[in-house]
């Protein structure tokens, strides 16, 4: 099992290497093209030429083999197979990629993976490590690794990190998926911190996106949404939410993951 440290490692040195050996190819190749007509050996030159493409192809297909076996990984993850998953990461972490974008997406693969196992340390130094990194390309994966860093902080409790890695978030063009996640996390911040007036602020809009979440998730944000109605004095709403979330899932399950809803009970 392949450690969060060891991950970041290997990204940094493989990024590094990366970056020398298209220098050297590229700069071999422009050298031959004009070593020739000075020196009077074009026919060398363009096998020379030949040689540099010619390795650089077999790179490329080896490096698309790895990436190809860890493609499958946020499936894996999604249906529960963890060990798998772990595998073909780790697999596309350890060997050489001349493609960053490849080891990039890894590093996420395996940041959602530790998210998964609710292994929240790693997870947050992954997410860290990524966010650090010119992702070009691969953008979107900036919000989806911040949503994952906050919650993880959350789990942490470092709330001073968890609020620096939500703000980011606010002002950003999110789909639909992100804006969901946006609202779970937002709302165990919130609650944490006391934050009761501005959980219940536009209430309505809130549950709405909560009802497309998957139960236990969506049954969490209203009764998360139902103790900060509560602790304004809108019980009828508060009791309205609870009844919602009894639907969905066990209350007594959520009460004993998050112990602040034990005051819902009496509700």
């Amino acid at each position: 099992m392949i450690s969060a440290e060891s991950a970041i490692r290997s990204l940094r040195r493989d990024l590094t290497l990366s970056s020398l050996l298209k220098a050297v190819l590229l700069g071999s190749a422009m050298a031959a093209l004009l070593a020739g007509p000075v020196y009077g050996s074009a026919w060398s030159s363009s096998g020379i030429v030949v040689g540099i493409a010619a390795v650089w192809l077999l790179l490329s297909y080896r490096s698309a083999l790895r990436s190809n076996a860890a493609a499958d990984s946020p499936l894996l993850i999604a249906s529960g197979q963890f060990d798998e998953a772990e595998q073909r990461i780790e697999s596309a972490l350890r060997g050489f990629s001349i493609f960053r974008t490849a080891k990039l997406l890894s590093l996420h693969h395996l940041s959602v993976l530790r998210h998964a196992q609710h292994r929240w340390r790693e997870s947050a130094l992954l997410s860290k490590a990524l966010l650090r990194q010119r992702l070009g390309s691969l953008q979107t994966l900036a919000h989806s690794s911040r949503l994952m860093l906050a919650d993880a902080l959350l789990e942490l409790n470092d709330l001073r990190g968890a609020h620096e890695a939500l703000s980011s978030l606010y002002h950003e063009r999110l789909t639909l998926g992100e804006s969901i996640n946006l609202l779970a996390v937002q709302l165990d911040y919130e609650a944490a911190i006391g934050a009761w007036p501005a959980m219940i602020h536009n209430v309505m809009s809130k549950v709405q996106l909560a009802e497309l979440m998957p139960s236990s998730p969506a049954a969490r944000a209203q009764m998360l949404l139902a103790l900060a109605a509560k602790k304004c004095g809108r019980n009828d709403l508060a009791d309205w939410l609870c009844r919602r979330a009894e639907l969905l899932c066990d209350v007594n399950a959520l009460v004993a993951e998050r112990p602040v809803l034990k005051e819902l009970l009496s509700v």
